[in-house]
């Protein structure tokens, strides 16, 4: 069998039963985009006036509705207009880390009801695997899909070794909900004990820390081409923030623009390369 990173997306696709997966899989495909953009502003205006731009570029948008200052039932209304408008899924980058009871009140329930509307949401796996079940009886039974931190891209991090192991473990016991990993790398092989095989498992990787411009910056990030993400790493999707929108939450619109094609080019461009087709076919 030809191994997951050297397969399309379109063909991974069709081997998810995950609802929440399968449609991502498919808008990749569909938009020729492996793009996600990480909205981490205050205001809503600005929030969804940055959506609306990118949108056209993207395949995901990450959103933090937790750090917006102005935030009403209907920015949800909104995002999720923009979400069909554009043809992009929604992630809420919540990172749950709470006994199950407590994270399932947190999902479906406060004033942001996060299941009603993200497609895609994470978690630490620090819990054990309550964190997942708790999730998992609200998020399963309306398609939605979960992601685990197995790595962070901070300088530091303590998501490591055996730690990692334990995420993909809990990953691989839960794969009708857990559809993939906050990583730097692939997965497979990761965690397995003597006897076992990962043969027919296909998880997403969705990696932060993606610049063409800068390495880092004062808080510990650390930046990675797309190439080195994609090709070197064998990620699915990349994950860019202010590197796309700026510091001054894209004041210039078409700045923006040609800021998200031009890493919407480069993420494909390299998964072009990592599947084998040439680079002259990058758009195709």
């Amino acid at each position: 069998m030809v191994s997951v990173s050297k397969q399309t997306y379109a063909q991974r696709a069709t081997r998810h039963s995950n609802p929440a997966a399968k449609a991502l899989l498919e808008t990749i495909e569909r938009k020729r985009s492996n793009l996600c953009v990480s909205v981490d502003v205050t205001k809503k205006a600005d929030f969804l006036r940055i959506i609306d731009i990118v949108g056209p570029y993207i395949c995901l948008v990450k959103t933090h509705v937790d750090v917006i200052e102005d935030f009403d039932s209907d920015l949800i209304d909104e995002l999720r207009e923009l979400s069909v408008k554009h043809d992009f899924q929604i992630f809420e980058d919540r990172k749950f880390a709470d006994i199950g009871n407590t994270v399932a009140l947190q999902y479906s329930s406060g004033v942001y009801k996060i299941a009603g509307w993200s497609h895609i949401t994470n978690a630490h796996p620090v819990p054990g695997p309550s964190i997942i079940a708790g999730l998992s009886s609200v998020g399963l039974p309306l398609g939605r899909g979960l992601l685990l931190l197995a790595e962070m891209s901070t300088k530091g991090s303590l998501a490591t070794g055996s730690y990692t192991e334990e995420a993909v473990r809990m990953a691989r016991a839960n794969r009708d909900f857990v559809i993939g990993f906050i990583a730097q790398r692939r997965m497979d092989g990761v965690g397995l004990r003597p006897g076992e095989s990962d043969a027919d498992e296909d998880f997403l990787i969705l990696t932060p820390g993606v610049g063409l411009d800068a390495k880092g910056d004062s808080m510990g990030q650390q930046y990675r081409t797309p190439r080195q993400v994609v090709v070197e790493s064998g990620c699915d999707i990349i994950i860019v923030g202010r590197g796309i929108y700026g510091k001054d939450n894209g004041a210039d619109p078409e700045a923006v623009c040609a800021q998200a094609e031009r890493y919407r080019t480069e993420g494909w461009k390299a998964y072009q390369e990592r599947i084998g087709l040439s680079n002259s076919r990058a758009d195709t």
